[in-house]
């Protein structure tokens, strides 16, 4: 079968469950769903045939966000009947992917969240990996694995240098903390501490992105709730056995969609913009203030943008495909017209996260 995972993990499970702690870990899934009725059956058969220690529980939730195909029913049809893990549907009614995130962490029972991807098929010992990993070191506020691609057509000859454009591949070269290295997650097969988001919302977190909207290209959220764990003093983990394999239709196959990919990524680094900026050097020189301004950071844009002209010309005309300059031209597309549309607010939004109050002294 095309989805049929082999664990890829040399521990056997015994020595897993031997190693678990006494006291009962739970991890809440959230699988975040925008018309995904075609896909999401793969994914709760994996989460349904999950091996766990008895030490560890968890449950599953589906945010139907905005859904026009049935995804509610086909999620409560495919997960079978009389199992002891529970399904939950909620519902989100605003459309965008940080919105169900939210809606997911709000109506989630454990302390540690899962966030799995309508077209994400996770390993059989996911629950018990991502349990343990979380357990072990409490200063870790989210933790992320290595992530497969599962194409539904050959892939072209370019897919596996852009990969990482589509959450795919290896996110460290070596297990354990990546805070100062890495320094972010992909949102695909991320797990949070329940704790740290509560922290973050109740001293007045507000994301300043909202990621992907229906059938847009956003991005970003990810990014931006790793950057805002990290000021807030939690720390990021990588553990390479925790391993899905991403399910990628042909649709997505494509060098047109790769460039649109890479636009959106260019609009959402505005919006990480801030904390990165928070993350660095906190010394207010002239020179230093003035690269952080919403004016030296569009000039800057632009100036890389027009670096090419013959083939930003070109771009608009051709594919171009296989050209990695055309996705860099993408990119600052993206992020230039980014920057215009929140130009009252850039320089505001960088203000308001290095004063944020969720934010941890010295951070």
């Amino acid at each position: 079968m095309l989805f049929d995972l082999v664990s890829t993990d040399t521990q056997p499970l015994l020595s897993l469950e031997s190693e678990a702690k006494n006291k009962t870990t739970g991890v809440s899934v959230v699988i975040c769903c925008h018309n995904s009725a075609k896909i999401l059956p793969e994914t709760l058969t994996c989460l349904a045939n999950q091996q766990t220690a008895g030490s560890v529980i968890y449950e599953v939730i589906v945010v139907d966000n905005v859904s026009t195909d049935g995804t509610a029913q086909v999620a409560e049809r495919t997960w079978p009947q009389n199992h002891s893990i529970p399904l939950r549907v909620v519902r989100e009614p605003q459309l965008g992917l940080s919105y169900a995130r939210h809606c997911g962490v709000g109506a989630a029972k454990y302390e540690v969240i899962s966030f799995i991807d309508d077209d994400n098929r996770v390993c059989p010992e996911w629950i018990q990996l991502v349990a343990e990993a979380m357990s072990r070191h409490p200063e870790v506020g989210a933790c992320g694995g290595c992530n497969e691609a599962v194409c539904e057509t050959s892939p072209p000859g370019w897919f596996a240098r852009y990969q990482w454009c589509y959450a795919v591949g290896e996110q460290w070269t070596e297990p354990g903390d990546i805070t100062q290295t890495r320094g972010y997650l992909w949102g695909a097969g991320l797990s949070i501490r329940k704790t740290a988001w509560e922290q973050l919302m109740s001293n007045g977190f507000r994301s300043l992105l909202v990621d992907r909207k229906g059938s847009s290209l956003g991005a970003g959220g990810d990014a931006e709730l790793c950057f805002a764990l990290r000021l807030a003093g939690w720390r990021l983990w990588y553990e390479p056995r925790l391993r899905l394999r991403h399910f990628i239709t042909e649709r997505r196959l494509n060098w047109q969609y790769l460039r649109m990919l890479n636009r959106g990524f260019g609009a959402a680094s505005v919006g990480t913009d801030p904390y990165e900026i928070a993350l660095r050097d906190n010394r207010l020189g002239i020179k230093e203030w003035l690269r952080r301004t919403w004016c030296w950071r569009t000039l800057a844009t632009l100036k890389s943008l027009v670096r090419h002209p013959v083939k930003l010309l070109l771009s608009f005309q051709r594919p171009l495909e296989n050209d990695p300059d055309v996705l860099v031209l993408e990119n600052h597309w993206g992020r230039l017209a980014e920057l215009l549309r929140k130009c009252r607010r850039y320089n505001q939004s960088v203000r308001e996260v290095r004063q944020a109050l969720w934010r941890r002294a010295g951070c």
